[in-house]
């Protein structure tokens, strides 16, 4: 073997090592952690103090004089900590933090991961239900970026490649957005 091969093997071999460990991190840092294994609709009056992991979907966004409170339809977190789509839910919880949290940011449907501390129950209504919700003090808030045209097929999603070629026969479960990046508060 040459030296020319010989740099461009090694160089090779550094190339996949590299794209390798770059798709083993996709975890956010400030959501890593070892966390209890249970989820808002299972936690009782034994878990107050437990420290949580908990994602779903913004319902509302409810400022306050002093705090912030988010109302969260829970969802199974995917690998990378994200919350994961489809029609499971594992009930609602308030993830509640002090100061202004902006409800044109923190909107209705975002995806958001929240770590914190379950500090009690509340009761609040939905429609005319009367509904408990755990309430978390929120350590972390991490909102997810929308996600770029996705489509639905046999169950999973996948990049739609045809984003702004007119196709009446597509379909798409998300409205088309071309908006990225992501919002860490963490205390």
């Amino acid at each position: 073997m040459t030296n020319n091969h010989r740099v461009l093997f090694r160089l090779t071999l550094a190339l996949m090592a590299g794209l390798l460990m770059v798709g083993c991190a996709s975890i956010p840092a400030p959501l890593a952690g070892d966390f209890p294994d249970f989820q808002p609709d299972q936690a009782t009056d034994r878990s107050v103090g437990a420290q949580v992991r908990w994602g779903g979907s913004i319902v509302s966004t409810q400022p306050g004089r002093e705090q912030t409170c988010l109302e969260i339809l829970a969802r199974d977190l995917d690998r990378d900590l994200r919350p994961a789509g489809g029609d499971l839910s594992h009930g609602r919880f308030l993830a509640c933090r002090e100061g202004f949290q902006d409800p044109a940011i923190f909107t209705e449907g975002r995806d958001i991961t929240v770590v914190g501390r379950i500090e009690g129950f509340e009761d609040g209504e939905i429609g005319e239900f009367v509904y408990r919700y755990p309430r978390m003090s929120a350590e972390v808030m991490y909102l997810w970026p929308i996600q770029p045209d996705l489509m639905w097929v046999d169950g999973r999603h996948f990049y739609d490649p045809w984003w702004g070629f007119h196709d009446p026969w597509r379909f798409h479960r998300y409205p088309r957005s071309r908006v990225s990046g992501s919002i860490i508060i963490v205390r």
